[in-house]
């Protein structure tokens, strides 16, 4: 009865999570520029809160893509996080993340930065477990969830090209014992209407903090 009830579809608004924070001296080098390390801390933690929203439980952060630092951000700005997931799999979950700063006098606001993180939901023996699917309502999630595929499907290419560049297999050529059976996969598959199977190298690569 558990595993049913976390499986039900999810609305990624159930899930949607902002943090907003002033930021201090300690957030900043001798410029008064905050690190980007402390961007990247808050930006994780806010992926992380929604991942285990959708996910009814633990989620390990596996990997951030396309961070990008458009602004700086001083001492003394108000800085707000938004994360929202954009598409599961079967275990794993893409979670986007906008990062904007507010000049608390002037209150001009401006975009400085986003993210897509992965995350993979751990059952109570750390093994990954499945997700609930998401629901996309409306054209913009709809858009961010075949944005997600296609950075999926990416990833997946970059890992199997590196695979092959390792094997010596000249020209791209696939090497002959590679297939769908050729690596493990820990429990990821392919769900009933997925485009593609979840990639693999989700699961496998070593868990980051969450």
């Amino acid at each position: 009865m558990v595993v049913s009830r976390r499986l039900t579809p999810k609305r990624g608004a159930e899930s949607q999570t902002v943090l907003v924070q002033l930021m201090e001296i300690t957030h900043a080098n001798v410029a008064g520029i905050v690190h980007g390390g402390e961007v990247m801390k808050l930006v994780d933690t806010a992926a992380g809160i929604a991942a285990i929203k959708h996910a009814g439980g633990m989620c390990v952060t596996v990997s951030m893509d396309e961070m990008s630092f458009l602004h700086p951000i001083h001492v003394g700005d108000l800085v707000t996080v938004k994360a929202c997931v954009n598409d599961v799999g079967t275990t794993s979950l893409e979670i986007g993340v906008r990062v904007e700063v507010e000049d608390v006098i002037s209150r001009e606001r401006k975009h400085t930065s986003s993210a897509y993180l992965v995350f993979v939901a751990l059952d109570a023996l750390g093994k990954p477990r499945p997700v609930p699917p998401l629901i996309a309502d409306g054209t913009e999630e709809r858009r961010r969830q075949r944005e997600a595929k296609m950075r999926r499907q990416a990833r997946l290419s970059h890992r199997e090209a590196i695979d092959r560049q390792r094997l010596g297999v000249p020209g791209g050529a696939e090497p002959a014992s590679q297939g769908p059976t050729s690596r493990p996969t820990q429990g990821e598959g392919a769900r009933a209407g997925d485009e593609a199977s979840e990639p693999d190298d989700d699961a496998q690569r070593p868990h980051l903090r969450m």
